[in-house]
């Protein structure tokens, strides 16, 4: 991205003709004083510059005009003092409310008695402040302070053109509030969690941070980065949704914010599966002649390959699908994840015996790929049985874990066998978290329902 010319000459009468922006245009005016600014600013709303018309102000400009909307949110362990989460936020309006994200005041939201959250301008001025209403499943968190704002940011409404130039401000690494310059290139495809795509970089630190247009208005919620300026906001009408709900925080007692959380998880594990569960008939792929689930969803993301190694006796066809987002609870602790993998075994040279051998391999004990530690979650609990789907033998293992600080919520991960044929034969996995006892049971129903023998 290039950086805005600036040029300066010695003019008549000692005026100082200062040259700012991306399109040509002259200015006169000190450098640096509010004039100066707010002439940067019309020129470049104004001045088509040929065929650069609606050029961008410079960055800087955009940093001092809105730098002081945009704050620091701490949370500190009390015993301690340390700083346990550095993030950032920016007042969403002139009541002092700030938005931010949930995994950044996670740990106040968890353990409320061990931590405490403060807020501190670009000037270093810091407060105390207290949540005042969460958005889990979409990684937000409205807070708010004693103090009213200087400035507050407007929050867009609509969307900006594909392309349309974007600033995002934060503080990455706690080395100070900063500006970085990136494109809108529109919400994600295909995502089951709505997600903008902003080509620039986020770094540790910018999350809760504003990512705003020229004029100030806010497009997004710096969320998360993929690297190679690839990253990711959260589309600010969910952030305006979350400021128009009643305010929680209010009410005597204050709530229990895990309580929300669960309840928002649960309630979303719901409607995500809805769609899933009301269809006829699930979406199905054959691999080496069996039928398995193919890509349940559109917010899925699916791949796989064939093994065919000439100095082995058998071939492995596989396919896995997921979702590429997650939902934050804790460091320790992702929900929301779906995943599930097909192996496909086929041989023309193994003997039944030793082919039986050769699979009983891929049906062992595995949970699959979770986070979660003793503090969060039990220890998985297993049940195995033989079942038959139409002429269809499998060997099933069902596996779940419950959520200690989520009541109602598990992990579960799903392991199937199919037997009954001498030549070839599927394993098959699913793992599903932060969901109910009740949607595994009908979600593992429906998903061994697909399999059964091609015709």
């Amino acid at each position: 991205m290039s950086e805005a010319v600036r040029s300066t000459c010695a003019c008549k009468a000692g005026i100082r003709w200062t040259v700012g922006g991306s399109g040509p245009g002259v200015v006169i005016a000190r450098p640096g004083s509010p004039a100066h600014l707010g002439l940067l600013v019309l020129l470049a709303s104004i001045l088509g510059g040929g065929s650069r018309a609606g050029a961008a102000p410079p960055t800087e400009v955009v940093f001092r005009r809105f730098a002081d909307a945009v704050v620091q949110i701490r949370v500190t362990e009390k015993g301690s003092g340390a700083k346990a989460v550095i993030g950032s936020g920016f007042f969403a309006d002139h009541a002092g409310r700030m938005v931010t994200n949930y995994h950044v005041v996670s740990k106040l939201v968890l353990h409320p008695d061990r931590y405490v959250a403060e807020r501190v301008d670009h000037l270093g001025a810091a407060e105390t402040v207290h949540i005042e209403a969460v958005d889990a499943v979409h990684d937000l968190a409205v807070l708010r302070g004693a103090s009213a704002p200087r400035t507050a940011l407007e929050l867009m409404d609509g969307e900006p053109a594909h392309g349309t130039r974007l600033y995002a401000m934060g503080h990455p690494h706690d080395l100070g509030l900063s500006i970085v310059e990136g494109t809108y290139n529109g919400l994600l495809e295909h995502s089951l969690y709505q997600r903008l795509h902003f080509t620039g970089s986020l770094n540790p630190g910018m999350s809760g941070g504003p990512t705003v247009t020229a004029r100030g208005e806010v497009v997004g919620v710096n969320v998360r980065s993929a690297g190679n300026q690839v990253s990711f906001l959260v589309p600010i009408a969910l952030a305006r949704a979350l400021l128009g709900r009643p305010a929680l925080a209010g009410e005597r007692p204050p709530p229990r914010w895990l309580d929300v959380v669960r309840d928002q998880l649960l309630a979303h594990q719901e409607t995500y599966f809805a769609t899933l569960l009301a269809a006829d008939a699930l979406p199905a792929v054959t691999l080496g002649g069996i039928v398995l689930p193919g890509k349940l969803a559109p917010f899925l993301r699916c791949w796989g390959d064939a093994a065919r190694d000439e100095s082995k006796p058998y071939a492995v066809i596989t396919q896995e699908c997921a979702t590429d987002d997650y939902v934050f609870v804790s460091d320790q602790l992702l929900s929301g994840v779906v995943r599930y993998r097909h192996h496909v075994l086929t041989t023309e040279e193994l003997n039944t015996f030793q082919f039986h051998a050769l699979f009983s391999d891929y049906f062992g004990t595995h949970y699959g790929e979770f986070y979660g530690n003793e503090e969060e979650v039990t220890a998985f609990r297993c049940r195995q049985r033989l079942v038959r789907n139409r002429d269809v033998p499998m060997k099933v293992a069902l596996c779940l874990r419950a959520y200690r600080r989520l009541p109602g919520l598990y992990d579960a991960v799903l392991r199937a066998a199919v037997l009954g044929a001498s030549t070839r034969g599927a394993e098959t996995s699913l793992a599903l978290s932060g969901v109910s006892a009740a949607t595994v049971q009908r979600v593992v129903g429906r998903y061994l329902g697909v399999i059964e023998w091609a015709k």
